[in-house]
């Protein structure tokens, strides 16, 4: 089964991503696929992904993966992708083909697979090219995990909707 939770910042969609991975891996550890490329020296996104580690306490077993997701997924395990968008900006200077290729190969493995996404679709078009890019690979990115999810989520202040 594969799950896409998709919100803002700040929506609660990691907790709740947290939760249905649990629900989803019965009575075995799942693991969590942590995106994020600490080599940046970024003091407040540590703090946020130390908030991260104590709201999961040891219910997860961690991998760190920041670039190539084929190579942290196997087949009969229950995963959380947190986050997909850490994700993308990560491979940011690689071809949307790349991305779009390695969401292929995740979609035949035979997993229970969570993914995070943050939206960030409903502002202006930003100025920056680098920018611009990001939010049009997340674009692109969430569009390819509705179509190999089969539920997908929408969160808002901790409320979750189903849109699939």
């Amino acid at each position: 089964m594969f799950i896409l939770y998709f919100g803002g910042q700040k929506s609660g969609k990691s907790k709740l991503a947290e939760q249905k991975t649990r629900e989803l891996s019965k009575n075995t550890k799942p693991y969590y696929i942590a995106t994020y490329d600490n080599s940046y020296g970024d003091s407040e996104m540590e703090t946020r992904i130390d908030k991260h580690q104590n709201q999961r306490e040891n219910s997860f077993e961690t991998i760190e993966e920041s670039t190539d997701l084929t190579r942290a997924i196997k087949n009969n395990n229950t995963y959380l992708i947190d986050c997909i968008s850490m994700w993308i900006l990560n491979n940011i200077q690689k071809d949307e083909d790349v991305l779009l290729q390695q969401l292929d190969d995740i979609s035949k493995c035979k997993a229970n697979i969570v993914f995070v996404l943050n939206d960030v679709s409903s502002g202006i078009i930003p100025f920056e090219k680098e920018t611009r890019k990001f939010v049009d690979l997340t674009g692109i990115v969430g569009q390819k995990l509705t179509s190999i999810c089969d539920e997908v989520y929408e969160v808002k202040f901790g409320l979750e909707k189903r849109l699939k």
